[in-house]
């Protein structure tokens, strides 16, 4: 799978569907889950009061170096994170993390 098939572009950015691992030991871009078709986002911080989204958000947002926020999700392992920017650069970006973190 590759990052085309878990997002879709809008016009302010790219809207990524995602699994989120709290309580991690690393945390990075681990892959897919082929049968949720969800990218796998393994975070150190436990889900509790909005720790793990907030620590998803800064990880998306180190990787492509654009704003991100969670639009789906609050309390559920199962996201949508949109990050803000040039929908083609932050799917390059993304490619590259998760190509790098396996």
């Amino acid at each position: 799978m590759r990052i085309s098939d878990v997002s879709r572009r809008r016009p302010d950015g790219l809207e990524i569907d995602v699994l989120v691992s709290p309580r991690s030991p690393k945390r990075c871009l681990d892959g897919f889950d082929e049968w949720r078709k969800r990218l796998i986002v393994r975070v150190r911080a436990p889900p509790v009061g909005g720790k793990a989204d907030e620590d998803v958000c800064g990880l998306f947002s180190e990787i492509a170096g654009c704003r991100s926020e969670i639009t789906a999700g609050m309390t559920s392992r199962q996201k949508t994170v949109l990050v803000r920017g040039d929908a083609a650069d932050i799917e390059a970006a993304l490619e590259k993390a998760a190509e790098s973190d396996r």
